[in-house]
């Protein structure tokens, strides 16, 4: 498949890029020094950042062959936003040349460096040995959880729906699953399509009639939840050509047959809002500009048509107060956000918040685009963010998708104000209702409420400190395909350890990629007490992998009432204690996999 993976991007740029508008980009260098090592089943490349770049590429070739981008199968970019990586894609035995180019934005990318050479290793039995020491008695930094902010959510006229799928009722599960991630996750905000669909009437016998979304709002803000107002789709009344539809639902995605008209909306209906819910309320609300209109599956109109829909959306929000927060472009694959910027800086729009989405990939850095075009303050906001940007994937349901949400997290804490998952729930139907119940749906909950791995992986995420201590990694695929993520609160060591390739054909794991992890916490006492929790394959363990009970089970279409039972006792994360031999804790880790590592004093 890697013979495919310069034709896939070159596919994804096209894809992607629009005629309207000439956008003039920085000629990035490559980095000043590439480094390639071996290991078993894996090579990993290090670099040195390149100030400007939003990413990288990783380029590979054997002998003479031309390099091409290596390809981890996500179904998005190919790009990543900072070192290292980890190839596993590679031919253990096989030599290979690495170069590593800047991507400044994600249609484009430099010119490769100059190559590095690297030898996948062949794995002779025995798991090699990683090596990290948590340094317990740092000071530490506030660790940051990016995950918090925000969570994607099916549009929120499903909390008024009284439809049954698989035998519960949409609204109501869809409720209790946005309840959970604020009860259990601590999340603040919910984004969602369509507050202008047909569903929502905002348009009535007399005029504007917001009661729809009075109706959404009041259950909203009643769970503690806020909203993130995205301004989408066009109101049918409004649309120049309501047949351009997008969606199960016929969502309608052509341009306003008159921008003074939509003006008009989105004025009336922001002013709604700050008179039924308060001033102080709406401010804290951020208003998104549409939906992945650089896709012509959700923009009819062209490039052009969206930067006007932009500056007539944002004057009307700023209209109501010039205080309120309004954003875009809600891009697909981090895509017109420098075009948003350099159009931004040249009409006096405001942007107080750049939004985008990828996956796939942790997110990339966008921060350059925004200091490069004066808006060096936006807030980032990945309003979108997942394993695949396919529905009806059966890796949604799997333990390597959770792992990979820690793993992307990890990587964009402290570089982006929020990384929201897209979705809750498996109540989306976005391409029809759940046709069963384990469908490789996008929710991080079942029909039913039952957790998948990609939950159990916010709630270990959920349980890290307030204070980030450093890890330091030694051995074969320390930092690159074994990652950590430590903390300390008053009484409490815990650390994140997990193994994982951005690799989709390894999602149902690769023994090679097997490593024993021997953690070190010099400086704490060896008689605290150690406890283990344990995200990873398998059935019976306490482990959280879904997808294995209910096979074990036997379930078919939709669980019988006694299969829901035993699903809902045997999805559980469990912890248990653990041994350890004086100031080290040795574990075997599989790929993919994650433990939770907690360290209490004795009582």
């Amino acid at each position: 498949m890697q013979s495919n993976a310069k034709a896939d991007w070159d596919e994804r740029i096209a894809v992607r890029s629009d005629t309207d508008g000439t956008l003039e980009l920085p000629e990035l260098e490559p980095p000043k020094w590439v480094t390639a090592v071996g290991g078993v089943g894996q090579v990993t490349i290090d670099w040195a950042t390149v100030a400007g770049a939003v990413g990288y590429v990783i380029m590979r070739g054997t002998g003479s062959q031309e390099l091409e981008p290596v390809d981890h199968h996500s179904g998005d970019l190919l790009s990543v936003p900072s070192p290292p990586y980890v190839d596993t894609t590679c031919t253990p035995g096989t030599a290979y040349r690495y170069a590593v180019a800047s991507v400044p934005e994600v249609t484009v990318h430099g010119r490769p460096g100059a190559t590095v050479e690297a030898t996948p290793l062949i794995a002779d039995g025995n798991p090699p040995v990683v090596h990290l020491t948590v340094d317990a008695v740092a000071e530490g930094t506030e660790l940051q959880r990016p995950w918090v902010p925000m969570i994607g959510s099916e549009r929120l006229s499903q909390l008024l729906c009284k439809d049954l799928t698989g035998g519960r009722e949409i609204g109501g599960e869809l409720e209790d699953a946005l309840r959970r991630m604020r009860d259990e996750i601590g999340v603040r905000t919910v984004r969602a399509h369509a507050i202008f669909h047909d569903d929502t009437h905002v348009f009535g016998a007399e005029g504007y009639d917001f009661s729809v979304v009075d109706a959404i709002y009041d259950k909203l803000l009643g769970m503690g939840l806020r909203p993130v107002v995205e301004l989408g789709f066009m109101p049918r009344e409004l649309a120049s050509d309501p047949s351009k539809t997008v969606f199960e639902y016929g969502a309608i995605i052509s341009p306003p047959r008159s921008y003074e008209e939509w003006y008009d909306l989105v004025r009336a209906l922001v002013g709604h809002l700050v008179e039924r819910y308060g001033l102080d309320e709406v401010l804290s609300w951020d208003f998104e500009v549409w939906n992945e209109a650089n896709l012509e599956v959700f923009w009819s109109g062209t490039k052009a048509e969206w930067m006007h829909l932009y500056d007539v959306s944002a004057a009307a929000v700023k209209s109501v107060d010039e205080r309120l927060a309004v954003g875009g472009p809600s891009s697909a694959a981090a895509g017109w956000v420098d075009d948003l910027l350099a159009h931004c800086a040249e009409s006096g729009s405001p942007v107080d918040f750049v939004t985008t989405h990828t996956y796939g990939s942790p997110p990339l850095d966008v921060q350059a685009s925004l200091d490069r075009h004066g808006f060096s303050e936006a807030r980032i906001l990945w309003t979108e963010w997942g394993v695949t940007p396919r529905h009806f994937n059966p890796i949604n349901d799997s333990v390597f998708s959770g792992v990979f949400l820690l793993r992307g997290m990890r990587s964009a804490a402290g570089r982006v104000e929020a990384l929201s998952y897209w979705v809750a729930s498996d109540h989306f139907e976005e391409l029809g209702r759940p046709p069963r119940f384990l469908h490789g749906g996008f929710g991080l909950q079942t029909v039913g409420g039952l957790a998948k791995p990609r939950f159990h992986a916010m709630s270990l995420l959920s349980r890290l400190g307030p204070a980030e201590l450093p890890v330091a990694f030694e051995g074969d695929g320390g930092g690159s395909l074994v990652e950590a993520w430590a903390s300390r609160d008053r009484d409490r060591i815990a650390v994140l350890v997990w193994n994982l390739t951005l690799d989709q054909s390894k999602a149902e794991g690769a023994a090679e990629l097997t490593r024993e992890v021997t953690l070190s916490f010099p400086g704490v006492d060896p008689s605290w007490q150690v406890s283990a929790t344990w995200l990873a394959p398998g059935v019976g363990a306490g482990s959280g992998d879904l997808a294995a009970e209910a096979a074990a089970l036997g379930v078919g279409e939709w669980p019988t009432d006694e299969q829901w039972v035993q699903l809902a006792e045997r999805s559980q994360l469990r912890t248990a204690p653990v041994e350890r031999t004086g100031e080290d804790l040795t574990i075997a880790l599989q790929m993919p996999s994650a433990v939770l590592i907690e360290l209490r004093p004795a009582v």
